[in-house]
């Protein structure tokens, strides 16, 4: 990637990287998300793209085959939606490269 001047690195995190919940799993996520910041200061200088996604919610299997309880009371997140959007990030344009993007199911009470 250097070589070339082009690339992307992707990481996956949680809301807990941002708001903090159980210790360990809040801590661990928050050392992704400054591992992505750090590189991105660097790498980005150098033509190679580094996103960190926020996956907040339960990802939905195809076909709606998720039975767990949680699934049933929680609105699900679609992998094929959440792999467009890595996908997005992947091939942005360097003039409005993206470093942190949150994807969170619509109908989600984020903010209760």
């Amino acid at each position: 990637m250097l070589r070339r001047e082009e690339g992307a690195i992707l990481f996956t995190g949680a809301t807990s990287s941002v708001r903090g919940a159980a210790l360990a799993f809040s801590s661990a996520k928050f050392a992704v998300r400054g591992l992505a910041q750090a590189l991105a200061r660097e790498l980005w200088p150098k033509g190679i793209h580094v996103a960190h996604v926020v996956i907040d919610g339960i990802i939905g299997e195809p076909q709606g085959r998720n039975t767990s309880l949680a699934a049933a009371r929680e609105p699900l997140l679609d992998p094929d939606a959440i792999a467009d959007t890595y996908w997005k990030l992947v091939t942005q344009d360097k003039s409005a490269w993206s470093l942190e993007v949150d994807v969170r199911p619509y109908r989600e009470k984020f903010f209760e």
